[in-house]
């Protein structure tokens, strides 16, 4: 089962900087991401969504891999590629992986304009490395799937608080 933590950041660009220290540490195996998106408040209100994953050019790109192949077999390969391309980002346009488009911006909703929430998906956690990895970026965690000793060890992680880590469950 997967854990949901929200981070709000008062700018993409810090959102985007813990984002890139958190896939560094799923390199190191001390973490497993679902999914990791930042959902920006632009200063008109409106929402904008900054995902891992472009399904629609991953569809395209499926979409005109099949289609010429497709198309090879009745000998028309270009035409059978602009329909799989078209075909395929539908496709993917259509596709929502990881968390929901529409939960980021209804929760985006609360932020201040210019704000930005980090959503991240996480599988797996070895909570005491991650959290000390963490210790003091900033950010206000809106929203969480933890316990609340996991919660808390993470609210003061941001913080830069120092305080004894819970045992993994």
């Amino acid at each position: 089962m997967s854990d949901l933590v929200v981070i709000a950041f008062p700018s993409e660009a810090k959102a985007e900087e813990v984002r890139t220290k958190i896939l560094e540490l799923q390199k190191d195996y001390l973490i497993e991401l679902g999914d990791a998106a930042i959902a920006v408040k632009q200063p008109d209100g409106s929402i904008r969504l900054n995902q891992l994953i472009n399904t629609t050019a991953a569809g395209a790109v499926s979409g005109t891999f099949w289609g010429t192949l497709i198309g090879l077999i009745f000998l028309v390969p270009l035409v059978g590629a602009a329909i799989g391309a078209a075909s395929g980002a539908l496709g993917g346009w259509l596709t929502d992986v990881g968390v929901n488009d529409t939960f980021m911006k209804e929760v985006a909703e609360s932020l201040q304009p210019g704000n930005a929430a980090l959503f991240l998906l996480i599988r797996k956690l070895t909570t005491d490395k991650v959290l000390e990895d963490l210790k003091g970026v900033g950010g206000k965690v809106l929203r969480t799937s933890f316990d609340h000793t996991k919660e808390d060890a993470l609210r003061n992680a941001l913080a830069g608080v120092s305080q004894a880590v819970p045992p993994p469950a």
